[in-house]
């Protein structure tokens, strides 16, 4: 068999023995003052890139956009405005116009009422002529009956007298003696 491979041990020093004798001996480069310079124009060239980017760019487009929003903003509400304005004109538009309709309709009414009274009137007073005329005619009527009535209630009268009499004295009564009677009684 052969013999087994075993690694070389390194030799002394080839590693270093803490860390910052393997950096150099400083610690983080970005503190070290040899590199300061450097640092400070990348910093002032990075600084001047943003700042002309954001003045130049990036600013402009903000404002552009806040210029927009505040003009479509102050656009919609002169605009919601105009037409609530114009609502409001129109309402009171159809108000008058619905005054207007219920006035003529009040007219209307009033006519037609005043149609229909006219009418009722006209009819009552016909009707009321026709009952009149029925009354006088009645009442003609009525007059010649008693009249009638009335021609015949001597004739009535005597003869009735003279039946009593003859009934309670038993003697006929003569017509003179009955007018007189009848003529006393009346």
């Amino acid at each position: 068999m052969a013999a087994p491979i075993t690694p070389e041990a390194p030799e002394p020093g080839a590693y270093p023995a803490t860390e910052a004798e393997g950096h150099g001996g400083g610690g983080l480069p970005q503190f070290e003052s040899q590199y300061w310079a450097g640092q400070v124009a990348y910093l002032l060239i990075l600084f001047l890139i943003l700042y002309l980017l954001m003045s130049k760019v990036f600013a402009p487009r903000l404002r552009r956009v806040m210029d927009e929003r505040t003009e479509t903003v102050a656009g919609a509400i002169a605009s919601a405005r105009s037409v609530q304005d114009e609502a409001a004109a129109q309402a009171l538009a159809a108000k008058a116009e619905l005054e207007q309709a219920r006035a003529a309709s009040r007219a209307t009414a009033a006519a037609a009422k005043a149609r229909v009274t006219e009418e009722a009137n006209a009819r009552q007073a016909v009707e009321e002529a026709q009952v009149n005329a029925r009354i006088a005619e009645a009442e003609a009527t009525i007059a010649r009956s008693r009249n009638a009535a009335m021609a015949n209630v001597s004739t009535v009268a005597s003869d009735a007298a003279q039946a009593m009499i003859e009934r309670l004295t038993g003697a006929k009564a003569s017509a003179a003696e009955i007018k007189a009677a009848l003529k006393g009684a009346a």
